[in-house]
């Protein structure tokens, strides 16, 4: 027999839109799992809290802004002493608080003070175990309910053992 029959010709189409399907959903299926896998912790485990903090430090901050010129840490090299003034308006009645010493470079260098403020409305804070370097001078006082908040930086010379005032922070 003779017969002139052609073959049926296959069409690929079909094939090629299931596998771009297959490929697409397994693309997908890895892209999830990557994303799953990652650890989407954030800064801080107690991130809000945190959060709330840092609100009453700005609070603080706003507040000792209008007295930031009333309130001075000095240096006396031939004492070796820093002294702390606050306004006089915060000494009735008796401010609590605290000063830290903070040493960005050294964390075991850091320590606090007990804000012990005197009539006058100083207080006069030794600086012979000082190291040389940087200082960043927290203080923190409350008076009548309201909290406070100034940061002076200082440079500590080990060479002359004198303190100059880098920046002031409100």
């Amino acid at each position: 027999m003779n017969s002139t029959t052609a073959k049926p010709s296959h069409n690929l189409w079909p094939h090629a839109i299931i596998a771009w399907f297959v490929i697409f959903a397994a693309a997908m299926a890895a892209w999830i799992a990557v994303a799953v896998r990652q650890n989407m912790d954030l800064v801080r485990s107690d991130y809000y809290e945190e959060e709330v903090r840092f609100q009453q430090q700005l609070d603080r901050l706003n507040r000792t802004a209008a007295i930031s010129s009333e309130v001075t840490l000095d240096y006396d090299a031939s004492k070796q002493e820093l002294t702390l003034r606050l306004p006089t308006a915060h000494l009735a009645p008796r401010p609590v608080g605290r000063v830290h010493f903070y040493r960005p470079s050294d964390a075991a260098l850091d320590f606090q003070v007990p804000l012990a403020i005197d009539a006058g409305g100083l207080q006069r804070i030794g600086t012979s175990t000082l190291r040389g370097g940087l200082w960043k001078v927290r203080m923190q006082w409350s008076v009548a309910d309201h909290d406070y908040f100034c940061e002076q930086t200082l440079v500590v010379d080990e060479a002359e053992r004198s303190i100059a005032p880098v920046t002031r922070t409100k």
